[in-house]
C-alpha cells in the first residue's frame, strides 16, 4: 500500500493531545518545566503510557527509562519503524521542544489504527530519557546509553545539583524499567521537531528535510583565583575568577563570530563562589560549547581553544581547569529516510526546503546505528528553550502529515 493524501491524521487532536501534555508542568509564562526523572517527568511518562495503552500500544521500559509504544505489523519477521522524541523539558521550556515528535507520533499511531491499517513491519513510538541535559549535564543521555555511547552505570552515577545521581532518581519515580538499554534490530527511525532557529519561517517554509546535524564540542570549565576583601585588594594583587572567565567567556564569542551564520559558540551556566557583592570572586565555573556544521571546523577548535583560554586566565593570575566532556562529530542522516521525508512533503505540497540540525537531538546517536532522518517544522521567531516558544496548530499537522507518510512508507516497503 503506497499513502496517499487521504490518509489524513486529525489536526485537532493531534493539537489538542499537545496542549494536554503542557498541563504538565505548567509555568505561569506559558511553557513547561519537566525536568528529567522528577516526579513531574513520571506524571507525564504516566499519562503518555495511558494514552498508548487506550490504542493497544504494548509499552516497555529499559534500564535507563527510555520508553517503548510497539504496534504490530503483519510480518513479525520485520525489523520496527521507530519514531518519537522526548518528553523532558528545559528549567523554563516550551510546549513543544521534544513533546511534538513525541505526541505526533501518537497521532500517527492513533490514525493507523483510524484508517484501520496494518503496517507490513512494527512500528515502535519512542520517549527516549532525558534529552536535555539539565538536570545532570549529560544531554542525550537515554539515547547516548541506548546507543553505547553512554556508559550505563558511569551514567547511574551522574548527579545533580542536590547530590541525587541519576539510578536514585530512575528508582525514585519507578522507571529503571527490567529491558535492557542496548540497541536491538530496527528498520529506520523518524524524529519530528520544531527546528528551533529562524529559517523556517523567514523563507516561509513549512517543512525542514533535514539531512544531518551539526558536529559539537563541550566543556567544564573551572577558574580558581583568590577570594579577597573587594574593597582592601588593589589591582595588583587580585587574582579575580570572574575576570578571568569573561575573558574566556569573549573569546568564546569571538570565535563563534569569525565562522560567520555557521559558527556556534555559547557559556550557558555560569556559578561564582562565593557570590557576595563585597568580595573577589575566587572561584568560577561555567559550562562551553561550539558547534558546526563541519566537522573540521570543530576539530580546530577543540585542538585550539584550551591553549588560548589557558593563557588569557594565566595572564590574570589565575588558573584554569577545562574538562572536554564530549565531541559529537558531523552526523549525516540516511539519503533513503530523508528521500522519504522529501518525497512526502512534496506530495503533499508543503513548501519545504533542506536544513542542518543545528540542536543535538536522539536522531544523532540512534543515527549511529540504524537509518534516520528528521522533520523540523517552523517555530516563531526560531525562539525555544524558553516559555515563549511557539508554533501553529497547521504547522504540527503538517509535520506529523509528513511523519505520518515516511513512516507508513518505510513500514510498507
Amino acid at each position: 500500500m503506497n499513502p496517499t493524501t487521504n490518509q489524513r491524521i486529525n489536526g485537532t487532536r493531534l493539537w489538542d493531545t499537545l496542549m494536554a501534555m503542557a498541563e504538565i508542568g505548567a509555568t505561569p509564562k506559558g511553557g513547561v518545566k519537566r525536568l528529567t526523572l522528577t516526579e513531574v517527568d513520571k506524571a507525564g511518562r504516566q499519562r503518555f503510557t495511558e494514552w498508548c495503552e487506550a490504542i493497544g500500544l504494548t509499552v516497555r521500559v529499559d534500564a535507563i527509562g527510555n520508553m517503548f509504544g510497539r504496534r504490530e505489523g503483519r510480518d513479525p519477521t520485520r525489523k520496527p519503524v521507530l519514531l518519537g522524541s522526548h518528553l523532558d523539558s528545559q528549567p523554563t521550556g516550551g510546549k513543544f521542544d521534544g513533546a511534538l515528535g513525541v505526541i505526533a507520533g501518537l497521532e500517527v499511531m492513533r490514525t493507523l489504527n483510524d484508517l484501520n491499517i496494518q503496517t507490513e513491519a512494527p512500528i515502535e513510538l519512542v520517549n527516549w530519557t532525558d534529552e536535555e541535559g539539565s538536570r545532570f549535564g549529560h544531554s542525550l543521555m537515554g539515547s547516548g546509553v541506548w546507543a553505547g555511547v553512554y556508559d550505563q552505570a558511569k551514567t547511574y552515577a551522574l548527579k545533580d545539583l542536590d547530590g541525587i545521581t541519576v539510578g536514585e532518581a530512575l528508582d525514585a519515580i519507578g522507571y529503571k524499567g527490567p529491558h535492557p538499554a542496548r540497541p536491538f534490530p530496527a528498520d529506520a527511525y523518524f524524529e519530528l521537531h520544531i527546528e528551533q532557529g529562524p529559517f523556517l519561517e523567514r523563507e516561509g517554509k513549512q517543512i525542514g528535510i533535514v539531512t544531518g546535524a551539526q558536529a559539537q564540542v563541550w566543556y567544564d570549565a573551572v577558574i580558581t583565583g583568590q577570594d579577597a576583601h573587594a574593597g582592601t585588594t588593589p589591582p595588583s594583587t587580585r587574582k579575580d575568577a570572574l575576570v578571568a572567565a569573561a575573558r574566556v567567556i569573549a573569546k568564546v564569542d569571538e570565535m563563534m563570530r569569525a565562522r560567520g551564520d555557521d559558527g556556534r559558540g555559547t557559556v550557558g551556566r555560569l556559578q561564582v563562589f562565593p557570590n557576595s557583592c563585597n568580595v573577589v570572586p575566587g572561584e568560577v565555573r561555567f559550562s562551553i560549547e561550539f558547534r558546526h556544521p563541519d566537522g573540521a571546523e570543530i576539530e580546530g577548535i577543540a585542538k585550539s581553544f584550551p591553549a588560548a583560554a589557558k593563557a588569557l586566565v594565566e595572564a590574570t593570575g589565575c588558573s584554569l581547569e577545562l574538562k572536554e566532556l564530549f565531541v559529537i562529530p558531523a552526523q549525516p542522516f540516511d539519503k533513503e529516510c530523508v528521500d522519504l521525508v522529501r518525497q512526502a512533503a512534496a506530495r503533499l505540497g508543503y513548501p519545504a526546503r533542506e536544513i542542518i540540525s543545528g540542536a543535538g537531538h536522539d536522531a544523532v546517536y540512534v543515527a549511529r546505528l540504524i537509518p534516520t532522518a528528521m522533520i523540523f517544522t517552523p517555530c516563531k521567531d526560531g525562539l525555544s528553550h524558553n516559555e515563549a516558544e511557539s508554533i501553529l496548530p497547521e504547522e504540527a499537522e503538517a509535520g506529523c502529515q509528513v511523519l505520518f507518510e515516511a513512516v507508513v512508507a518505510r513500514a510498507n516497503r
